[in-house]
């Protein structure tokens, strides 16, 4: 009927808009390193684009950041991809090599990524350090892309050893000595439980420092275990006592 046919045409208009596309499919555009120069948004220049990790993004609607005279028109024209993490805005530090930076660095380049990503049309790629000239990832790039994969990894184990211990509230005074205490909110990790104080050894690192750990309960990440013995995590073994306090009480303090 008329409204299959209406549908059909619809199909076929969709196909139509998509071949017109695939001609100047924005993402597969190639730019070298002397095209993207031309963008630094000057008169006379035909846009405003900036590079991160090789791919190239139109940021126009950001002129007054990345324009001429902006905070960061240091950006415009090139990949800085280091700068990003770094924060060093000298011609040495607007560079794109991404070697050596820490986990917390490459954590930054990531949200900007995602960011540019959200924010801002994308353009192609640039060929040089991330892609080569047939648009394909280079070396450097899996590179990067691997160390920023393990730097959010680490960065969620992290997050669950707070969960699971979190730090405790400590306040010390000269005649009292030191007071360790545990709360429902205590080093910023709001949960069901306050916990009792106990030194945690991370392996690896020097001293302990002072967390809450569940007293009841099963053990952390054994959530359906039955054939645990009610003692949440107190019989992990990076933990210890504090000598003079009592193993279950939420606060715990140390004569100096």
């Amino acid at each position: 009927g008329a409204m299959w046919r209406g549908a059909a045409a619809g199909l076929l208009c969709l196909a139509a808009a998509c071949l017109l596309r695939r001609g100047f499919e924005p993402r597969a555009r190639l730019l070298s390193a002397a095209e993207l120069r031309r963008y630094r948004g000057e008169p006379g220049e035909p846009g405003l684009y900036l590079a991160l990790l090789g791919r190239v993004f139109d940021v126009e609607r950001g002129r007054k950041h990345y324009g001429p005279g902006g905070a960061y028109s240091g950006f415009a024209g090139r990949d800085a991809t280091r700068a990003f993490a770094s924060g060093d805005f000298t011609p040495a530090g607007l560079v794109d090599d991404v070697s050596g930076l820490s986990p917390a660095e490459l954590l930054s380049i990531h949200s900007w990524l995602s960011f540019y990503k959200d924010n801002y049309e994308p353009v192609g790629k640039l060929v040089g350090r991330f892609y080569d000239e047939n648009g394909a990832p280079t070396e450097a790039l899996r590179e990067a892309e691997a160390a920023i994969e393990g730097a959010l990894k680490f960065q969620a184990e992290s997050e669950q050893k707070q969960q699971q211990f979190p730090p405790c509230n400590s306040e010390w005074s000269s005649a009292k000595g030191t007071r360790f205490w545990c709360s429902r909110q205590s080093g910023g990790v709001h949960r069901a439980w306050a916990g009792v104080p106990r030194k945690l050894h991370r392996p690896g690192s020097k001293g302990s420092s002072c967390v809450c750990v569940r007293s009841s309960g099963p053990p952390w990440g054994q959530p359906g275990s039955s054939q645990h013995s009610d003692r949440g995590d107190l019989d992990d073994p990076h933990l210890q006592q504090y000598e003079g306090c009592h193993p279950l009480a939420e606060q715990c303090v140390l004569l100096t």
